[in-house]
C-alpha cells in the first residue's frame, strides 16, 4: 500500500477533507486529516471515521500502522 492510495481512500470517504499521508515503507504511515465531519466528535470517534474510509486495510494487515492526527478546520487553523 502506498501513501497516495491511503490519501485517496480517505478523501473519497470524507469528501471535502484535507489529507496529508507520509510513509515510505509500505506499512507504517502518518496522516493528518482535517474535516468538518469531525465537528463535535471526540478524538476516538474522529479516528474511527478515518479508519472506516480504509475499507478494512488496517484489519487485514495491508496497513500495519497508521498514526493519525485529526482536526476540525477551526482546530487546524489554531494549530498552525
Amino acid at each position: 500500500m502506498q501513501a497516495e492510495q491511503i490519501k485517496q481512500m480517505i478523501e473519497a470517504g470524507l469528501p471535502g477533507c484535507q489529507v496529508q499521508v507520509l510513509g515510505d515503507d509500505g506499512q507504517h504511515f502518518d496522516a493528518v486529516v482535517v474535516s468538518d465531519a469531525f465537528e463535535g466528535k471526540a478524538m476516538l470517534q474522529q479516528h474511527r471515521l478515518v479508519y472506516a474510509t480504509l475499507g478494512g486495510k488496517v484489519e487485514d494487515g495491508s496497513i500495519h500502522a497508521l498514526a493519525l492526527k485529526t482536526f476540525t478546520p477551526d482546530a487546524w487553523a489554531k494549530a498552525q
